[in-house]
């Protein structure tokens, strides 16, 4: 559909004041949502908050839910503040545009449109066929970003990817012989796992569980949805007596494989089939693959094949890097193998996002500008 929506401009500071405190509330469903957007609400009336609420699950009670459960009767003739687009249609759960109208809601501000194809201004035109004032686009920016793999997996059929790394000052991710561990420090790799822990996938090669062997698993102690493990394999078998396998959780594993790239599945794991290349399954494949089975963002950490192979696919959305304060010489292997440019014009254009300290050692986060790449 997507019909043009009425917009509000910067809002007035008590507006700007709620809609943020409604993302902020949106934040706290960050790890538990998927396959969902994260969305918060906060109602407002004569200057003073009086519900808030945030979606917390899948198959749960969305946000405006839980905040006109707090308003109460003080809901009627207020103005809900929503960082998406109320829903329209039934679901899991009933349509919120409906609960809103049935609790006397005079006024909704939304942060952000829905593209989702059941709603996709629905909600929004339903709102005003009942009479509510409804306006769109205050602190639209922070709404986006909080939801990047959501509208990646909805317009464009295809999840966000991050790819994290790890390196030396001078760019090398292990010695000649593939020791690395651990190059970075534990506040790194606890950071690593809020990372995991916001994603529907955790992506990696078989050739990243030959050589470390990893579970791949979320280590927090606040609750979160498990990603899936997705394993993308090569050539031969997938080593069976990896830990990987070995945990008790083989039904939250995936091996993506072409009809010639796999042997010897360890029984209870999943093998997606999808077309194959010359390398062995096709990845543009795999991705369209994950967003039908609903994953959002994918979270890869591999080696430097694949992770060139994303990179020159063009399939990489965000590069998330940690650079240790250490070197570890010209021998050592690099960040990226098998994609190499043939002049300086055909470098890739990134855009930094953020630069953070943890710990010792520093985090990037880089968008990758592919528009301007073609």
């Amino acid at each position: 559909m997507n019909r043009p929506l009425p917009r509000i401009g910067e809002g007035d500071a008590f507006d700007r004041e709620c809609m943020a405190r409604a993302l902020r509330l949106a934040e706290r469903g960050l790890f538990t949502t998927q396959p969902n957007p994260r969305v918060g609400c906060v109602i407002a009336r004569d200057g003073s908050v009086v519900g808030e609420g945030f979606h917390q699950r899948a198959g749960e009670p969305h946000a405006e839910v839980h905040a006109l459960r707090m308003a109460g009767a003080q809901a009627r003739g207020a103005t809900a503040y929503v960082t998406l687009e109320p829903c329209a249609h039934f679901g899991r759960t009933p349509p919120c545009a409906d609960a809103l109208m049935a609790a006397g809601i005079a006024r909704v501000v939304v942060a952000a449109h829905d593209p989702f194809p059941q709603v996709d201004g629905r909600g929004i035109e339903r709102l005003r066929a009942h009479g509510i004032a409804v306006e769109s686009g205050l602190l639209e920016a922070d709404a986006l970003e909080l939801n990047r793999g959501f509208f990646a997996r909805v317009r464009r059929g295809r999840p966000w990817l991050r790819l994290k790394l790890a390196c030396s000052l001078d760019g090398r991710t292990a010695l000649a012989d593939g020791s690395s561990k651990w190059i970075t420090g534990d506040a790194a790799r606890a950071d690593v796992q809020r990372w995991r822990a916001r994603s529907g996938a955790i992506l990696s090669s078989v050739a990243t569980v030959r050589r470390d062997d990893p579970q791949l698993t979320v280590r927090l102690s606040e609750p979160f949805a498990p990603p899936v493990r997705v394993i993308v394999a090569g050539r031969g078998a997938l080593l069976q007596s990896a830990r990987l396998w070995q945990d008790g959780a083989a039904a939250n594993l995936l091996v993506v494989a072409d009809d010639r790239a796999v042997d010897d599945v360890p029984e209870g794991v999943e093998v997606l089939k999808v077309p194959g290349e010359s390398a062995g399954p096709n990845l543009h494949a795999m991705l369209n693959a994950l967003a039908a089975r609903d994953v959002n963002e994918v979270h890869t950490e591999c080696g430097a094949r694949l992770a060139g192979s994303l990179i020159d696919a063009g399939l990489v959305d965000e590069l998330l890097l940690y650079q240790a304060p250490t070197l570890l010489g010209e021998a050592g292997l690099p960040l990226i193998a098998g994609w190499n440019l043939a002049d300086l014009t055909r470098r890739l254009p990134m855009t930094l996002v953020d630069r953070v300290a943890v710990g010792a050692d520093l985090r990037f986060r880089f968008r990758f500008d592919w528009e301007s790449a073609r």
